[in-house]
């Protein structure tokens, strides 16, 4: 099976824009949990978006290294937003675990973990990171089969 680079990321830009509004829609209604779990999932497949442009992202929740690989191989004017990028998803990369399991040691629920200021922030990391995904994106999705 012969995999489209451009199809992977068209694809995860689309989950990156989707998660980023579920994220905003859950901090609207108070699910703060479900908000900053969307967030994550938000960075996470920003960040995978321009992994695609040089290769197909592995089964991680934190892409920041093999981003930070391929940032290497972008045009110079492109590293420094895949080097923020990097850093947005390795900050909110433990939160996959946390909104799934909380914290089990001290006996927190995720839902007993989030308030509005840590949906808020996460929210905040979560649009960077799309803006940065798009930055990057503009141009060289386009060029990405030359």
């Amino acid at each position: 099976m012969k995999i489209d680079p451009l199809a992977e990321v068209n694809y995860r830009r689309k989950l990156s824009l989707e998660y980023l509004k579920k994220a905003e829609k859950f901090l609207g209604t108070g699910d703060y949990k479900e908000s900053v779990e969307a967030s994550q999932l938000s960075v996470e497949n920003a960040a995978k978006a321009v992994v695609a442009l040089r290769r197909i992202p592995s089964w991680t929740h934190d892409p920041s290294d093999e981003l930070l690989e391929v940032a290497c191989e972008l045009p110079a004017n492109y590293r420094g937003y895949a080097e923020k990028l990097a850093y947005l998803a390795h900050e909110l990369a433990p939160e996959h675990g946390v909104t799934t399991y909380g914290k089990p040691t001290e006996g927190l629920t995720p839902w007993e973990i989030y308030d509005e200021v840590k949906a808020r922030e996460a929210l905040c990391k979560a649009k960077k990171a799309n803006e940065l995904m798009e930055l990057i994106l503009k141009d060289l999705a386009s060029s990405q089969n030359t």
